[in-house]
């Protein structure tokens, strides 16, 4: 597990320590004729070899090299001014798989890692990973659509889509919090969002929109709540 530790931290200096920024706009600008491409790559091929304190095993680190200058190319390539924070997560979880199926190859795990990936645990967690995103914020919207269409304002006064990432993030902390039987937790997050949302609802003294908020608040937290309880009997059974 420590080679996997050990390119992970390859990554990080790699790609946020020893990367200047006029290396970046440079990418951006000239993308595969930047020759800070190349060198960021390298960079990341040598971290790896110097990391895994192996130079005779070279092949580890010259397959981290190729594929970091392919990733980053793919997304040079095809990320825009508008998409540039949805290309970021991208190129770091294409990297971050990468390193994991090679640390875990080069420990002779890859059997380990299929058999994980194809468990029962994996695709039950999956699953209501998954749901908790874009399924049931989507689920919420068609529920709470008739209070939403009677507050046009909420929408204008909003940063776009930032509802439904807040959204998202909740159910994800309701969810881990089940799941770790960390209960409390999920009060303290109720609570805290009810602070940074007090505010807002005092200052609008708009019974509407404060109804809105809570049944909005309150359906999202139920449904990570109940997701979460129903994972934890799964895994049980």
């Amino acid at each position: 597990m420590i080679v996997l530790v050990k390119l992970i931290l390859a990554h990080i200096l790699g790609d946020f320590l020893l990367q200047p920024n006029s290396w970046v706009k440079a990418k951006e600008e000239k993308k595969a004729l930047a020759w800070q491409l190349y060198v960021h790559a390298l960079i990341h091929g040598l971290l790896s070899l110097l990391l895994l304190f192996d130079i005779s095993d070279w092949k580890l680190p010259a397959i981290i090299m190729l594929s970091h200058l392919i990733i980053d190319y793919i997304k040079l390539k095809f990320q825009t001014e508008k998409s540039k924070i949805t290309w970021f997560v991208v190129d770091q979880i294409m990297h971050l798989v990468v390193i994991l199926f090679l640390g875990l190859y080069w420990l002779n795990k890859e059997k380990e890692l299929f058999e994980f990936l194809l468990s029962d645990t994996f695709i039950i967690l999956a699953t209501a990973v998954l749901f908790l995103t874009q399924p049931v914020s989507i689920i919420l919207g068609v529920l709470i659509k008739p209070w939403s269409d009677a507050i046009p304002n909420e929408k204008e006064q909003s940063l776009k889509n930032a509802g439904k990432y807040i959204g998202i993030l909740e159910r994800l902390l309701v969810f881990l919090f089940i799941c770790t039987h960390h209960f409390e937790a999920v009060g303290f997050l109720l609570a805290t969002k009810s602070v940074f949302r007090f505010g807002d609802l005092k200052e609008s003294k708009e019974r509407k929109l404060t109804e809105y908020i809570l049944i909005g608040t309150l359906l999202s937290f139920g449904i990570a709540l109940l997701v979460g309880l129903l994972t934890q009997y799964l895994l049980k059974t």
